[in-house]
């Protein structure tokens, strides 16, 4: 082959060259770049949908309004709040920017249950706010309840200064319209006959109950009590006891220092009488005549 003459391959190397500087030029291999898109800013002309609140707040910036302090009606509405720590727990500050109410107890004992209300009172401050305007609730030291601003008390109802009205004072449609109405009020159709029936039968009924159920005697004032008169039965009892045994002892002692028992003891062991013991202790003897034997066991002692 002469240097003259191109073979078959450099033909193809020449022809896949030629393809590849073809397709560079054509953009086949260059990335293809992302277009952003525009971002698009809403103004609003007023004619657009808008939340109420938005809407609200708008009008109060437009109007340059001035809305009431939370904190103020927080502190008013206290108790409606807090019923069952109002008088013991007053509000005494809030913090428009932490949403921080602030209380004082009167004491520990109150700091402990406020500290475990402190969810519900936050709720319920809340929901009497219309919106959320309380975060937390600060508890101060337990102290003197503070007396509330007499600014924030609601002013009392001023009384009335004219005088009263009555039925003499009233004016002369008042007075007409009374009689109209007392003309068109039926009269009373209850027959007398029947009323005084009834009122018989009524007598007859309380008596039959006053005889049912009697009340009870009237005790005077300086009477003693049922119990004191067990108490005084009691003692007078115990005191007949104590008596007896008295005597008892001292029989028994004279008895163990004279060698023998006294007969009136011995007949009482026996059962017999003390009436057939004699006055100096000493029993009589058996009379044959009375059958003195029967009632008298053998001599004991």
């Amino acid at each position: 082959m002469s240097g003259g003459e191109v073979s078959e391959v450099d033909l193809a190397r020449v022809a896949l060259r030629s393809a590849m500087e073809a397709a560079r030029k054509n953009g086949s291999g260059q990335k293809v770049k992302k277009k952003t898109q525009p971002v698009r800013t809403v103004r609003r002309d007023g004619r657009e949908p808008m939340g109420l609140g938005v809407a609200i707040g708008a009008l109060v910036t437009e109007r340059a309004w001035e809305l009431p302090a939370a904190g103020a009606t927080l502190r008013q509405r206290w108790e409606a709040i807090a019923p069952e720590l109002a008088g013991h727990v007053v509000a005494v500050g809030y913090d428009a920017d932490s949403g921080q109410l602030t209380v004082c107890p009167e004491s520990a004992a109150w700091a402990t249950k406020t500290r475990l209300e402190q969810a519900r009172v936050i709720e319920a401050a809340n929901k009497s706010a219309g919106r959320t305007v309380v975060h937390a609730l600060r508890i101060l030291a337990p102290g003197s309840v503070p007396v509330p601003d007499p600014a924030d008390a609601p002013a009392a109802a001023a009384a009335p200064t004219g005088p009263a009205k009555t039925r003499e004072t009233a004016c002369d449609g008042y007075r007409r319209a009374l009689a109209a109405h007392r003309q068109a009020t039926p009269p009373s159709r209850v027959d007398p006959g029947i009323a005084e029936a009834v009122e018989r039968q009524n007598r007859a009924m309380r008596e039959l109950s006053r005889r049912a159920f009697p009340e009870p005697d009237v005790v005077p004032d300086d009477a003693p009590a049922p119990i004191e008169q067990a108490r005084a039965q009691r003692r007078r009892q115990a005191a007949v006891t104590e008596a007896a045994a008295l005597r008892r002892a001292r029989a028994e002692r004279a008895a163990r220092d004279g060698g023998s028992r006294p007969a009136a003891d011995c007949a009482a062991d026996h059962g017999v009488s003390r009436a057939l013991v004699g006055s100096d202790g000493v029993r009589p003897e058996r009379d044959a005549g009375r059958g003195l034997d029967d009632r008298f066991p053998p001599r004991c002692c």
